[in-house]
């Protein structure tokens, strides 16, 4: 896990603030805004095909009644995953993460690839998502970092690829945190930056692990996290923060 090496500024689903989040378009907006990581959620069709999407319903991001784990791929393809960010963005498809990592390994990018399973399809998910990756992902270059809020995702993550980094999620302030952490071999802790306290991130400082705050799209406040310790933000405006914090002295 040497080779790890994580921008303090990563963009959120892409560059969300500029594009519809997890599709091509909001890769190419981190791109071309000279961002250097993306992370991107990823769930599997009801016939096993890695999508980049983030909710377990359809409807916020396509306008189609349904959950994700209910529709083929075929049906899936049908979709408009950007008319309901805007017009300039009609006809945007969800891309499957086959896609979206040769347009990241094209542009060059980093990646954060979240595992997000619907219910019960924790070590599925994590096994699709990390075959469809390793089989792309070049061998020589540095390798992505693999995070989930679900345990058995990250614990398969390991088994399947124990030298591929891993991010281990915190949305509340867990007791166990730490044994957890250990126990998969977390290579990053990835926590709620929006409801942390100070307290908190230097509890988790004290693993001597990249510490990573999403989501912190207001400047002064990633400033602030970045006083406190904090190695990394994950940004829907990245290009902002990035120069906030790079002119914060």
């Amino acid at each position: 896990m040497s080779s790890l090496l994580i921008p303090k500024v990563i963009g959120h689903r892409g560059a969300k603030a500029y594009a519809p989040e997890n599709t091509l378009s909001s890769i190419h907006a981190a791109a071309d805004l000279g961002i250097e990581w993306v992370e991107l959620d990823v769930k599997l069709t009801r016939d096993g095909v890695a999508v980049i999407f983030h909710d377990d319903e359809l409807l916020r991001c396509t306008g189609a009644d349904g959950l994700m784990k209910d529709l083929d791929w075929k049906d899936i393809q049908e979709l408009d995953a950007g008319s309901w960010y805007g017009d300039s963005f009609i006809g945007e498809k969800i891309p499957t993460l086959e896609d979206a990592l040769n347009v990241i390994l094209d542009r060059g990018l980093g990646l954060n690839l979240e595992i997000k399973p619907c219910p019960g399809r924790e070590k599925e998910t994590a096994e699709v998502a990390l075959d469809v990756a390793s089989r792309i992902w070049p061998e020589d270059g540095p390798p992505p970092l693999i995070s989930s809020f679900q345990h058995v995702s990250l614990e398969t993550a390991m088994d399947m690829i124990p030298e591929w980094p891993r991010g281990f999620l915190i949305d509340e302030h867990l007791p166990d945190w730490r044994q957890l952490a250990e126990y998969l071999e977390a290579a990053t802790i990835n926590f709620n930056g929006n409801t942390a306290t100070r307290e908190e991130v230097e509890e988790y400082m004290e693993l001597q692990k990249p510490l990573l705050a999403y989501t912190i799209n207001d400047p002064e406040f990633a400033r602030e996290l970045m006083r406190w310790g904090v190695d990394g933000v994950f940004a829907d405006n990245p290009d902002v923060i990035r120069e906030a914090i790079e002119t914060r002295h």
